[in-house]
């Protein structure tokens, strides 16, 4: 049996949470019909007004392309409208519509509810604890760009010699 890590699993942690904290959300999200990534989408460019599609796979944390294919079903769908800019035809920008604009108006209440459901659960001193220490995690510097850690090779036993 291969050595117990010494440390709790973080990354799966974090996981299990988000898993937990959504559990709160999709019911209306799929009332809605759309994808978790595709609300992540609207609610980053109700945020934040129009975008690069560069800056709403950073923001929305979902890689480049598979935001292409989101994308394309919201444009589809009628809920973003992609455009290029006149100065320079290589950006694209891409801005909600008319009607995610409205969803999200629809949604206001609803996301507010589950976010007073959640705080009656942990507490509102607990929820802004929380926020700090993500706040912090998010924060951490990007360790990419330090040297990779050098695994220990393991050496083969010696084969036994039959006597």
């Amino acid at each position: 049996m291969p050595p117990a890590i010494a440390h709790r699993n973080l990354p799966d942690a974090l996981l299990r949470a988000r898993e937990s904290v959504m559990r709160y959300f999709r019911p209306n999200l799929k009332l809605a019909g759309v994808t978790e990534q595709q609300w992540r989408v609207i609610r980053v460019l109700s945020d934040r007004g129009e975008l690069e599609i560069g800056q709403i796979a950073e923001a929305a944390c979902i890689p480049g392309p598979s935001l292409t294919g989101v994308l394309e079903r919201m444009e589809r769908d009628d809920w973003v409208r992609r455009f290029r800019i006149s100065t320079d035809q290589r950006k694209v920008i891409v801005e909600l519509t008319p009607k995610a604009k409205r969803l999200v108006q629809r949604m206001l209440d609803r996301i507010d509810e589950r976010y007073k459901a959640i705080e009656s659960q942990l507490g509102a001193q607990a929820l802004d604890e929380l926020h700090g220490l993500l706040e912090k995690v998010m924060a951490l510097p990007d360790p990419s760009a330090e040297a990779p850690v050098k695994l220990p090779v393991r050496r083969k036993a010696a084969p036994k010699v039959a006597a």
